[in-house]
């Protein structure tokens, strides 16, 4: 399957540089480059792109900018001189962070990534049925662990909690580490099912069996909850 792909760069040699690898990369197709965030958006509108490389630092409008406007957002590899956009680039769930000058073997390196997480990005399989409490006792989802595909039942998740790129799922029978960000499985899991209680922590709500100021409680785990998230935990109670 291409790989349709924008680059989005005020500055011509990085844009030449990046140009350079996609071009030489099979199963690559460069859409288009932008010189700045705003050629970027028209295009994104317009186009079904699979993945940006984005720079920060452009006139009138950032790449963090064009990012917040973005309704649907492709996949995104920051490009950038500035090592210390890669706090900020954690938040928007970006797939990499690569510094300029981008050499090839670094560039590999970001579309092994890409694959990643392409490869265990599958919807979860919601089988059609008239009762809906059917229909979540067989949702399941494919979790990419060492080198097979398991498949777990949703019904059987007790918490899963980040551990950065990878998350470890954890039900009654085993704990799963796969490669995947926290905030993707946040959006794709059912939100009357699951809840984040923590920047690290996602909890399956009929499995809480108890509940503090600070944490929940599920089997023998307390689990925190972050400042953040404490209003999520409160409607708990009040519902």
């Amino acid at each position: 399957m291409t790989i349709k792909c924008l680059i989005v760069d005020d500055e011509p040699l990085a844009t030449e540089l990046m140009t350079s690898h996609v071009m030489k990369t099979p199963n690559m197709a460069l859409v288009a480059s932008c010189h700045n965030a705003f050629e970027a958006s028209a295009i994104l509108q317009k186009e079904d792109i699979d993945l940006v490389f984005l720079d920060i630092q452009m006139p009138r409008m950032t790449g963090w900018e064009l990012l917040k406007s973005l309704n649907k957002k492709p996949y995104v590899i920051i490009t950038t001189a500035y090592r210390e956009h890669a706090l900020e680039g954690y938040e928007f769930d970006v797939l990499d962070f690569l510094l300029k000058p981008i050499t090839f073997e670094r560039f590999e390196k970001a579309m092994n990534k890409y694959h990643q997480r392409r490869q265990i990005a599958e919807e979860i399989p919601m089988p059609m049925s008239s009762n809906p409490a059917d229909t979540y006792e067989q949702a399941y989802k494919y979790f990419k662990v060492n080198r097979e595909m398991k498949k777990v039942f949703l019904k059987d998740i007790l918490y899963i909690e980040s551990l950065k790129d990878y998350v470890r799922i954890k039900t009654d029978k085993e704990s799963l580490i796969t490669y995947q960000r926290i905030s993707y499985l946040e959006e794709k899991l059912p939100e009357d099912k699951f809840l984040r209680v923590h920047k690290s922590y996602i909890v399956a709500i009929d499995k809480i069996s108890a509940l503090g100021s600070n944490s929940v409680k599920i089997k023998e785990k307390e689990i925190p909850v972050g400042r953040n998230y404490k209003m999520n935990v409160t409607k708990l109670i009040t519902v």
